[in-house]
């Protein structure tokens, strides 16, 4: 059964400094842990990924897998599972939302596996993910290295 987590962070940035780093798929493997490589394989007519491959270690969960993203306007991303060998189903997002001087970031992610797992290690799997994924994302956009 899927499972759903949901975390938020304050990142010291404009919304657009936000997305351009969660757009450029290319450097992932600067910034996040878990993704070893990144290619798109398509992109839409504004130049936006769709279709990304990721080879991911996460730790339990090693996979390479294909996602298709929806851009929905300048401050919301989403993704869902195209391919993969270790896991069922897969869908995020980022949502971006102005906070005084800063954007307030929610992270939302839906993961099943294909492997048998206990709900309690899949659960504090995807809050470890969560979590990394916004520190890694804070720490990119505040220092300008996405610039």
């Amino acid at each position: 059964m899927a499972e759903h987590t949901s975390s938020s962070i304050t990142i010291e940035a404009a919304p657009a400094d936000v997305m351009g780093v969660i757009a450029d798929f290319a450097r992932y493997p600067d910034w996040t842990g878990e993704v070893k490589e990144a290619e798109v394989l398509a992109t839409d007519d504004a130049g936006r990924a769709e279709q990304v491959r990721l080879v991911m270690d996460a730790g339990a969960i090693k996979d390479d897998q294909t996602l298709a993203y929806t851009w929905t306007g300048e401050h919301q991303v989403s993704w869902t599972l195209v391919k993969s060998q270790m896991l069922r189903s897969l869908d995020g997002s980022y949502l971006l939302e102005p906070a005084g001087s800063g954007t307030e970031v929610t992270y939302q992610l839906t993961v099943d596996v294909k492997i048998p797992m206990l709900g309690m290690i899949k659960r504090k799997a995807e809050k470890v993910i969560t979590d990394r994924a916004l520190a890694g994302l804070k720490k990119r956009v505040e220092s300008g290295a996405g610039k």
